[in-house]
């Protein structure tokens, strides 16, 4: 009887300290790629459930809309800022499943706020480049493949706003805006 006291009392010791660690990483930094662009990131723990997403890169982007309607070549390259504050919401219930969790394995709920500066590269018509600014609520995944690889979905609707007057044009637009990506990563 004695022994069995031990082995389970030493058992829930082990279940109290391996629930304790269920949490984000500390601070993870990365590089992903997708279709439309390269963006370098990291990702700082705010809170055992929280973490807060910086981003700096490049989006590729084929414009098509009235800003760019007399230019011949729409292609453009930008620079993105992105401040995302992520909550991973099932990242117990994956360690509880004995799910990897490393490197913030797990589904999340985002606030991605972008801006893109009056900045674009490969613009050959010298268009006027018109900067904007977006807030969008975005649910995603990120699993990870062996130890530095991951892979990223996630998709959202939320609101942007477009300072055109900055570049010429009668005035400034806001719209209803999509985030949908799918990346590819490495960790750091």
């Amino acid at each position: 009887m004695k022994k069995t006291l031990i082995t389970l009392t030493l058992c829930g010791l082990t279940l109290i300290a391996k629930s304790q660690n269920t949490s984000v990483e500390k601070s993870i930094f990365g590089l992903q790629t997708g279709v439309l662009g390269i963006w370098a990131y990291n990702e700082a723990k705010l809170s055992n459930t929280i973490a807060l997403r910086t981003e700096l890169g490049f989006d590729f982007g084929v414009w098509e809309s009235t800003f760019y309607d007399d230019y011949d070549s729409p292609f453009l390259l930008t620079p993105v800022i992105v401040v995302e504050p992520r909550l991973y919401y099932n990242l117990k219930k994956r360690s509880e499943n004995l799910k990897p969790i490393d490197g913030n394995s797990g589904n999340f709920i985002a606030l991605k706020m972008g801006y893109h500066p009056e900045l674009a590269l490969f613009n050959t018509d010298d268009a006027p480049v018109v900067s904007d600014f977006s807030i969008i609520p975005t649910l995603g995944i990120r699993r990870h493949i062996g130890k530095h690889f991951n892979f990223e979905a996630g998709l959202g609707a939320g609101f942007s706003y477009t300072y055109a007057k900055r570049a010429g044009y009668s005035k400034n637009k806001s719209e209803m805006e999509l985030n949908m990506h799918l990346r590819i990563g490495y960790k750091l």
